[in-house]
């Protein structure tokens, strides 16, 4: 199966307002509300939706420090293992597996910079399979938007 230029239309309305009812959706793409609902259940089904996400702010609940963590792992084999146990530390909201200098490059959300030296010392650094890290953090974020799906790359 494949998506044509109504679903993606479809989809580019929700990445930009996930709240909208499907009615409110089906007239900003001119469709039905019922085709709203079937494609939507579709492309849940091809994988290409693979959920639903609320968007907070973290600084409004106390999360002040966002960090990137350059992680080297000692052998490449040690990639699942270490993915594994980087997934029950809460603060870690991503970790890709990535080519150049770091083995993976994950983002990491605390308090502060205390709690930040906790996590980093208590937990990601006692991981079996890391070699070392490299803390990098975020000052500002100024670009966070949905990806451009349109297929002439305009809205």
């Amino acid at each position: 199966m494949e998506i044509d230029d109504i679903d993606r239309k479809i989809l580019s309305v929700l990445m930009h307002n996930a709240k909208l009812p499907y009615t409110e959706v089906a007239k900003e793409v001119h469709v039905s509300g019922g085709t709203v609902h079937v494609r939507m259940k579709k492309m849940e089904d091809m994988g290409i939706i693979k959920g639903f996400q609320l968007v907070i702010d973290p600084t409004k609940l106390g999360y002040d420090i966002t960090a990137y963590l350059g992680i080297y792992l000692e052998k490449s084999s040690y990639y699942e293992e270490v993915i594994k146990a980087l997934q029950a530390i809460p603060e870690m909201v991503s970790a890709h597996y990535t080519t150049g200098n770091y083995s993976i490059f994950a983002r990491i959300i605390c308090r502060d910079t205390k709690h930040l030296l906790e996590i980093l010392h208590n937990k990601v650094q006692k991981i079996s399979g890391i070699q070392r890290t490299e803390t990098f953090i975020s000052l500002e974020e100024n670009i966070n938007r949905p990806l451009n799906i349109s297929e002439d790359g305009r809205e």
